[in-house]
């Protein structure tokens, strides 16, 4: 059975939102509201559609939109972020999802974006196209009556100040904390306007209605904003009298040390609540460490989560920095795809070209986005043979070379 696969008209966004609602197993009901937002926000260029050819129906979905991510040493690479890709389950495995992904993949390369980045659903489809994990996370539960913490805690101890503010302020305040944030920390996605929005309750979508939310800002002894949490809390009493209530985390941005800690000594402090769920951190946050007693925070969730697909290797290479001086020569295998090639990479200068020497190491696309941010160990690739060494001490050079201080991390799922 044959299918067309294209970009969708602005008359086929009902039924094209009503497949992935059906692909992620949600009701199908789309409002006249979801096709709005849509058609103002979206990219009908990018929003591609597979079409059944005896029925017509929209069988399977795919979209794209510009990003920016944040690499090690600051810099800002144009991604293509790649989002609501489902497949009704009566048209699986019948090659909708490669012929969308060679159509994406390939307009990518002509915008001239440096990389691809998605959020994988599940783990063994995405490799195949050269996506490889490239920031993991992590989620700790805090039992509150175990941290250590003084329960009189009435506010920071540098002279700074927490402060509740509402959607609005918390709308005007994100923006710039975020942005403070990405500059510093690889694998960090810009948010646009409708992100906060949609995030503040501006606007909502059926599929994800807006739930009210807590905003506290802490602000330094000079009043200055340097950092947001938003939370929100359940109200569970045992027998009615004991209260058992849990501190939900959306979002924790920290541009400071003492924003942090007094941030989460802050949710820690908040009366009745008993446990602290931290939502998506760094695998290597300091949440646990800036409780006296670590052993509180217990991780209840540890995973990949950011995919890169690298597009532009010459390009993705030379914005990034590298911790130590060193020359590599990477072999990386991309068959038909854009990264395939032999590169020069002087981390020293952090210039990389296209070289027909010998090749110190072979790796595919996919090892090549894992290495990217500087979370993947590339000894530990080869010891899992995703690298192969050709030059004796080019796998150490390249863990060495590729590894950054702290892990990277994206707060965001899109």
């Amino acid at each position: 059975m044959s299918a067309d696969v294209r970009p969708i008209a602005e008359s086929e966004l009902p039924e094209w939102l009503r497949t992935v609602n059906t692909g992620f197993l949600r009701p199908d009901r789309v409002t006249e509201s979801d096709v709005a937002q849509r058609a103002k926000h979206g990219d009908l260029g990018r929003t591609l559609g597979a079409f059944d050819a005896s029925t017509g129906r929209c069988v399977a979905t795919f979209r794209s939109f510009a990003q920016e991510l944040t690499v090690p040493g600051g810099a800002s690479v144009a991604a293509s972020a790649v989002t609501n890709v489902a497949v009704l389950p009566t048209h699986r495995r019948r090659g909708l999802l490669t012929r969308m992904m060679a159509t994406e993949l390939a307009a990518a390369r002509a915008r001239g974006d440096v990389v691809s980045t998605l959020i994988a659903a599940e783990y063994p489809i995405y490799g195949r196209y050269g996506y490889g994990p490239a920031a993991s996370i992590a989620e700790w539960e805090i039992d509150v009556s175990r941290t250590g913490l003084d329960p009189r805690w009435s506010g920071p101890a540098d002279g700074g100040r927490i402060e509740l503010v509402d959607a609005a302020g918390a709308r005007t305040i994100g923006p710039g904390l975020h942005e403070r944030l990405r500059a510093v920390s690889p694998g960090t996605v810009d948010r646009n306007a409708r992100w906060w929005s949609l995030a503040t309750g501006l606007e909502e979508v059926s599929s994800r209605p807006y739930k009210d939310k807590f905003h506290a800002v802490y602000r330094t002894a000079e009043g200055e904003p340097a950092g947001l949490a938003v939370y929100t809390a359940d109200a569970h009493w045992t027998d009615g009298k004991v209260p058992r209530n849990t501190v939900q985390v959306k979002d924790l941005i920290a541009v400071t040390p003492d924003a942090e800690r007094a941030l989460w000594h802050f949710l820690c402090s908040i009366d009745w609540v008993m446990k602290v769920r931290t939502g998506y951190r760094a695998p290597d946050d300091l949440v646990a460490q800036l409780l006296p007693d670590p052993r509180a925070a217990g991780i209840v969730t540890a995973s990949d989560f950011l995919w890169v697909r690298v597009l532009d290797v010459v390009r993705a290479l030379g914005a990034r920095t590298y911790a130590v001086p060193g020359v590599l020569v990477l072999e990386v295998a991309d068959p038909g795809g854009p990264a395939a090639g032999r590169y020069r990479l002087d981390a020293g200068t952090g210039e990389c070209t296209a070289t027909g020497e010998p090749a110190d190491l072979r790796l595919d696309a996919s090892a090549l986005g894992s290495l990217y941010l500087g979370g993947e160990s590339a000894v530990r690739l080869g010891a899992l043979g995703r690298i192969a060494e050709v030059r004796p001490g080019a796998l150490a050079l390249a863990d060495a070379v590729f590894r950054t201080a702290r892990r990277p991390w994206c707060p965001d799922i899109f």
